[in-house]
């Protein structure tokens, strides 16, 4: 049996990182590399940022910055298996709603700050769209975080705090997933089977078994309950989407 692949976003034991502080998702920046990179290999997309500079920045310590800042978020390796697996279902999408929500599965699944926050306090928003989106909500969930699972929060200055919560909002809202400037409330996904299947290839990749993958929270990304996965694939496997079924304690699911 093949070892398990380690996904950031699955590790609840993962430490929370200030990663989105500097700045957002970049997700614009993101699908213009994709829609125009034909070599989607580490050197291939670096060639593009720096050399290139198909993302058009005005100097080259510019672009060097972009280029970590987007790797750091999205991979940007098409031998990386969690990356490879984005890929294929991000070609698949035909949707471009569903184009941008493959983005974000990625997004969350390489970023344990971001999934933990997704998880814990965006899905029950997401679950009674549209809800209000509060800064000041989310900057009292991060605390109350520092105060139990996450202690490294503490060592966050307040604008370290603030400037996470920001660029997450800011980031839900360019996936798709919340609507408005300074106000904003969620915005509750369709059900597409490309980010589907990644969850799933991602849950794969981490060797979780088929029957703990029914009820994952990874679907909570896609404001998808526990109880609401066998529903979930049952309607994509009816879709032609994937293959799923359950009898008794025998689950067969495939893509």
């Amino acid at each position: 049996m093949l070892a398990a692949f380690k996904i950031p976003g699955f590790d609840r034991n993962g430490r929370y990182l200030a990663r989105i502080s500097a700045r957002s998702a970049l997700f614009s920046d993101f699908q213009v590399l994709l829609l125009t990179s034909v070599d989607r290999s580490v050197s291939g997309f670096r060639n593009a940022v720096i050399t290139e500079n198909r993302l058009a920045r005005a100097s080259h310590a510019s672009r060097m910055k972009l280029y970590t800042e987007l790797k750091g978020r999205y991979i940007l390796d098409d031998s990386h298996p969690l990356f490879a697996a984005f890929l294929a279902e991000w070609i698949a999408a035909e949707a471009g709603s569903a184009k941008t929500l493959v983005a974000f599965v990625l997004f969350a699944l390489n970023d344990r700050t971001v999934s933990g926050i997704s998880c814990d306090w965006l899905f029950p928003h997401l679950q009674r769209a549209p809800s209000d989106l509060r800064l000041g909500d989310l900057t009292a969930h991060l605390q109350r975080c520092a105060a139990s699972t996450h202690p490294e929060i503490l060592r966050w200055t307040e604008k370290t705090l603030t400037r996470v919560a920001q660029h997450y909002l800011a980031s839900v809202r360019d996936f798709g997933l919340a609507a408005g400037g300074s106000r904003k409330v969620s915005v509750r996904a369709a059900l597409y089977a490309a980010p589907v299947r990644l969850i799933l290839r991602a849950l794969d990749l981490a060797r979780v078994p088929p029957r703990d993958v029914l009820r994952h929270e990874a679907f909570k990304l896609l404001g998808i309950a526990p109880d609401e996965v066998i529903d979930a694939l049952s309607e994509l496997n009816r879709q032609g989407a994937l293959r799923f079924r359950m009898q008794a304690d025998i689950v067969e699911l495939s893509l």
